[in-house]
């Protein structure tokens, strides 16, 4: 598992002395109010203020004082130690440590691997990618479809897709 987890990508300036915006890339928004420090670049910095923006957070961060080096942190993610996250009930999985398992049927038939995970609001959806023949699939991540999933080896089981696409 990674040390780090992503929370946040800075999407643009605000004002002139250095603020950021920041999609939230995190179920639980109001993280950011006691948010001490983040990691740029796995650089750690210190927060020294946050306000919330409609659907973004503006955050002033240590060491950007103008509109100019805020621009050079564009696209860039916040990120924090997992060890600081915040944590997550029985069945809850960070998207980072979902990405990249290894997804089969019951029946030991390989998909491919969790290439992205689709938040739509009602529940999240496996983006898979096949391995071998290049087929992708999403899969809906409902209790009745995922039979189980191995953080630790990396592996997702499902129902055998014939079951549930119909």
């Amino acid at each position: 598992m990674e040390d780090f987890i992503i929370i946040g990508q800075i999407s643009k300036t605000h004002g002139i002395k250095g603020e950021v915006k920041v999609l939230p890339l995190t179920a639980n928004v109001n993280r950011f109010k006691n948010l001490k420090t983040v990691f740029i670049d796995y650089i750690e910095k210190r927060v020294l203020g946050c306000k919330f923006q409609s659907k973004r957070i503006v955050l002033k961060i240590e060491g950007i004082d103008t509109i100019e080096e805020a621009e050079k942190y564009k696209n860039k993610y916040l990120y924090i130690r997992r060890k600081d996250a915040i944590k997550l009930s029985e069945g809850e999985f960070y998207v980072a440590d979902i990405i990249d398992c290894s997804v089969y049927e019951e029946n030991g038939k390989e998909l491919g691997k969790v290439y992205d995970v689709i938040e739509t609001g009602s529940n999240d959806v496996y983006w898979i990618k096949g391995s071998k023949d290049k087929k992708e699939l999403l899969i809906p991540a409902l209790k009745t479809i995922v039979q189980k999933i191995d953080i630790e080896n990396k592996k997702i089981i499902i129902k055998p897709v014939k079951e549930w696409m119909e």
